[in-house]
């Protein structure tokens, strides 16, 4: 039987998954937000994942490949297989929201077939396929788990604003709820993904392989953070002492800054609930992430102690942030951290101006109650250079400064001579 593919959720992970199978399959992707899939019916999508010429080419459908992009459930109910690529966040107190994972899943379920195949993408604690979604699907289909349906897991390690680790050339863990289903599954991605496939031997190692990952980074960049606060104490400039510490072959080189994002900053936490829900208390998880989350301030407080340093009057003094992004060259505004920069220094009324080339205006004000500025300004207090885009790299630092402005460099990637301190 020819497959079917409907992806569910056309967002960073999803999108680019569906245009790599659209190039071999004929594939739906499915999203309940009508102006996203208008959007890329015409051929642009505002994340910059897949390119305009991409989108358009697989957008022009043929018998055995081609997209089709859709908000109406009717057009998903001949599909045989089923991806799952919603978001899973956390709430303000830092606890799993699986409410899209649950939505999801009833749609799905509305849809299901015998011998339908239903595969897991978002990032979740281990249980989370078999124990929440699997229920949810036969409550929707009537259908029997592992009898008439069956399921896989396949996390997604799509890199934002990565234009060499692409979906294709990273290698795939993937998994099924019957050996068989794990063949199944592992020989689909593997059509498309020319990096390789791990096929692991349950769903459950799959879940908890994907969510590790990221933990792991994030207990990695809050080791190197609290050496950052450690070597500023001391009068050590922290990128100095990495790089003399990446010379030995086995160093893991990290570097300090701030940790946010749709993933490095929500997973741990879904691991930790898991934990707590079996009885253990995470130390080195939650440590690393109240370390990270804690960043901004200690960023806004050194910042506060150059302006002190340098006889800047803090109350209307004009800042220029740059970047409110969560990372370099890469639209995604999704759980940034540098708003954390931005609201410690506002509580001093100062006159902030943010810019930020990547960023949607409309997204960032809507989200954030900011409005970016499209043009810097000159004779700037502080500059603080918070994400690395390409575009900061050229910028005349100097000439934007006032003649005793601060330059802090978060990032750590400017010139020596044009900055006053880096994280």
């Amino acid at each position: 039987m020819k497959n079917k593919i409907t992806i569910i959720g056309l967002g960073y992970v999803g999108l680019p998954l569906a245009v790599e199978f659209a190039k071999k399959y004929n594939v739906v992707g499915f999203d309940i937000n009508h102006s996203r899939v208008s959007e890329l019916n015409s051929g642009h999508d505002y994340t910059l994942e897949v390119s305009d010429s991409d989108l358009k080419n697989v957008l022009k459908n043929t018998e055995k490949s081609g997209l089709k992009l859709t908000n109406n459930v009717n057009d998903i109910k001949d599909s045989n297989i089923f991806i799952v690529t919603v978001p899973t966040p956390v709430d303000r107190n830092n606890r799993p929201i699986l409410s899209p994972l649950i939505k999801a899943s009833e749609t799905v379920g509305n849809v299901l077939k015998p011998n339908d195949i239903v595969i897991y993408e978002s990032t979740v604690y281990p249980g989370v396929t078999e124990d929440e979604c699997v229920p949810i699907l036969e409550k929707y289909s009537s259908l029997k788990f592992n009898t008439d349906f069956f399921c896989g897991y396949s996390p997604e390690r799509i890199n934002p604003g990565d234009k060499t680790h692409t979906v294709a050339n990273i290698k795939k863990v993937t998994s099924g709820s019957t050996l068989e289903v794990g063949k199944i599954v592992d020989e689909l991605y593997k059509s498309i993904i020319t990096a390789g496939t791990h096929l692991a031997p349950t769903i459950k190692v799959a879940e908890a392989s994907k969510v590790i990952e990221n933990a792991q980074r994030d207990v990695n960049i809050a080791f190197v953070n609290e050496l950052a606060i450690i070597f500023n104490k001391l009068g050590i400039d922290t990128h100095d002492v990495l790089e003399a510490a990446a010379t030995k072959w086995n160093f893991l080189h990290f570097k300090p800054g701030l940790v946010g994002g749709h993933c490095i900053g929500v997973d741990p936490f879904y691991l930790a609930q898991k934990a707590q829900e079996v009885g253990y208390h995470s130390e080195i998880i939650l440590a690393g992430r109240r370390l990270n989350d804690s960043m901004g301030d200690y960023i806004a407080t050194e910042i506060l102690k150059l302006m002190v340093k340098k006889d800047i009057k803090v109350k209307k003094a004009k800042v220029l942030m740059l970047g409110i992004t969560f990372k370099e060259n890469c639209p995604d505004i999704r759980n940034t951290k540098a708003i954390d920069v931005y609201t410690s220094l506002k509580q001093y009324d100062m006159s902030i101006d943010v810019y930020d080339p990547w960023a949607d205006f409309k997204e960032v004000k809507d989200e954030y109650g900011i409005e970016l500025i499209s043009q810097i300004e000159n004779n700037y207090d502080v500059i603080i250079h918070v994400v690395a885009h390409s575009e900061f790299l050229n910028i005349n630092y100097k000439k934007i400064k006032s003649h005793n402005g601060v330059v802090y460099d978060v990032k750590g990637v400017l010139s020596k001579n044009v900055i006053d301190e880096r994280l």
